[in-house]
């Protein structure tokens, strides 16, 4: 396969600084509630990449879980290799890659824990599969096999059993705090629109057009 020969040429819409909201958030809200009105497969799902002090970088798909003009919170095992990196780096970029609508929308900026209150918050609201699998994942830890899974959730099944599944101790949010938000839109002939948001330090945004 001559893989030179796999292209689209992007058609569905455009963007002109005129219909984006000069607040970036509420133009996010409305192009993710579009994303999820389309019935795209995990439209809350974005590319994380981080890196450590050595700056080793490393990326991996999570889920926003929440939204507002604070950032953008996903959760995670406070153990994981991701948790570790962001605690040695708290710069951290994110992709959010909406292809059928020929958009993407790439946010930089910094990593912070979220409230315990607030972890707790969601943390009742998963499906109790959700929150006994949290307490026995040694996210990113080599193991030897399934099995071995297998049997610790069988055993904290064991241990919550007609007991309300409490929050873990190393599991919880981060709110990624945006410093820039860029919206891309696919248009024909790779003349894409981008339009890049940057914040301030007196809390008002800028917003430029960039060249594709």
């Amino acid at each position: 396969m001559d893989l030179g020969e796999l292209r689209k040429n992007y058609t569905k819409d455009g963007l002109t600084e005129d219909k984006l909201n000069k607040d970036p958030f509420k133009q996010f809200e409305l192009w993710f509630n579009q994303a999820i009105e389309t019935e795209l497969n995990e439209p809350n799902a974005f590319s994380l990449a981080t890196s450590s002090k050595e700056l080793d970088v490393t990326v991996r798909t999570v889920l926003l879980k929440m939204f507002d003009e604070k950032g953008f919170v996903f959760f995670t095992n406070y153990e994981s290799e991701k948790s570790k990196q962001i605690n040695e780096n708290p710069k951290v970029a994110a992709v959010f890659p909406w292809l059928p609508l020929e958009r993407q929308v790439v946010i930089t900026g910094k990593a912070e824990k979220v409230s315990t209150a607030e972890s707790l918050k969601y943390f009742s609201t998963r499906p109790r599969g959700s929150q006994l699998g949290a307490w026995i994942s040694q996210q990113s830890s080599v193991i030897t096999s399934r099995k071995l899974l297998e049997i610790k959730f069988d055993e904290i099944k064991r241990k919550f059993l007609d007991k309300e599944v409490p929050l873990p101790g190393f599991w919880g949010g981060y709110r990624i705090i945006p410093r820039t938000i860029e919206f891309w839109q696919g248009r024909p002939n790779r003349l894409h629109d981008r339009f890049k948001y940057t914040l301030h330090k007196d809390g008002s945004w800028t917003i430029e057009r960039l060249a594709p």
